[in-house]
């Protein structure tokens, strides 16, 4: 691997550049449009003016989803500041990518 130390070697310090500011700001990119998400969902609720329990039960469901991306999310951010952070888990990674699909599909089933 081009850059690496040779083994027993320590290695040095990280030059993290803007790398770090920048995923930073694609994960805010990322929440700002789940919020957006959830916001519309709400918004679709509020304007039905007898909204049948499956909309409430799935708005309900999407700000839920809402709240799990944006705890996440944080968590990852969080991890980026430090000198050499840790590599997302396939766990996170997992969770992130339902959460999106879960609310795609919900902010579907709220349109319909």
């Amino acid at each position: 691997m081009a850059g690496s130390a040779p083994r027993g070697q320590p290695r040095p310090a990280r030059d993290p550049g803007l790398q770090p500011e920048r995923t930073r700001l694609a994960w805010r990119r990322t929440t700002l449009s789940c919020t957006l998400v959830a916001i519309l969902a709400g918004r679709q609720v509020v304007q039905h003016r007898a909204p049948g329990p499956v909309t409430v039960l799935a708005a309900a469901l999407v700000l839920l989803v809402w709240i799990a991306f944006v705890a996440a999310a944080q968590l990852r951010m969080r991890a980026m500041c430090g000198s050499r952070p840790p590599a997302l888990s396939a766990r996170t990674a997992l969770v992130l990518a339902g959460c999106a699909c879960a609310l795609a599909v919900l902010g579907a089933a709220i349109l319909l």
